[in-house]
């Protein structure tokens, strides 16, 4: 099946890309292993076919982003709330790479793992009900401190903006765009996709009026995971 328009998620490793991604394909939080390369689902959103990409996190495969994010609609920047640096990468390694994305690329920025943190340890949003994702009361007291807030990711998607030289005018609030989840609990995970796809068509709807091709063969393409497992939340 052919996908209209193409979602990629980069990040530092670790940092729970794929976890996010499984939470909302598969409905599940589960312990996953390093991404090797890239790793696609394809979605179904409207009458519309979208495929989302999660981009191995390692240096050593940082010059594959490039590749992935070519004619990308959307990227969802993603980092780790109790890490400053796997902020900070995002503008230093990671914005770069989306140079070959398309022109009027959809940009989003997620806070994962807000589960960890003492502020939100309440946090629970699961659709499923699957009570062995319900949070722990007896680890409270084991929460950490929060490293990134929201104000941190609404600065930096001003800086991207002025990166790629687009309005605030012509592109969603950053308000609207920056966000903060939990792979593990299910907490925003729907929100942040669905708001991503939904503004996702009209770039799709521009892309087939001008007849540019999707620029990743998915019928050739083999994805790889490695062997070594990760705890990515």
């Amino acid at each position: 099946m052919k996908p209209d328009g193409k979602v990629v998620l980069l990040g530092d490793m670790n940092v729970g890309k794929t976890s996010l991604l499984h939470r909302y394909m598969e409905r599940r939080f589960q312990e996953t292993v390093s991404t090797v390369g890239g790793a696609f689902y394809l979605k179904q959103w409207g009458a519309h076919n979208i495929s989302v990409w999660d981009t191995a996190g390692r240096e050593q495969f940082h010059g594959l982003g490039s590749m992935y994010c070519r004619g990308a609609a959307a990227v969802i920047l993603t980092y780790d709330v109790t890490n400053l640096q796997s902020m900070m990468e995002l503008e230093d390694r990671f914005l770069a790479l989306t140079d070959t994305a398309s022109t009027d690329c959809i940009f989003a920025i997620v806070g994962n793992k807000v589960d960890l943190t003492d502020t939100c340890a309440f946090l629970h949003e699961t659709e499923d009900n699957n009570p062995s994702e319900k949070p722990n009361n007896g680890l409270m007291s084991t929460k950490m401190k929060k490293q990134v807030h929201v104000e941190d990711a609404i600065a930096l998607y001003k800086k991207i903006l002025k990166y790629k030289m687009l309005d605030e005018k012509n592109v969603p609030a950053a308000e609207k765009m920056c966000f903060e989840t939990s792979a593990k609990t299910g907490y925003k995970v729907d929100c942040l996709f669905e708001t991503v796809f939904e503004m996702v068509v009209p770039v799709i709807l521009q892309h087939k009026a001008e007849g540019l091709p999707q620029t990743i063969d998915l019928n050739s393409y083999k994805t790889t995971k490695s062997t070594q497992f990760v705890c990515c939340r």
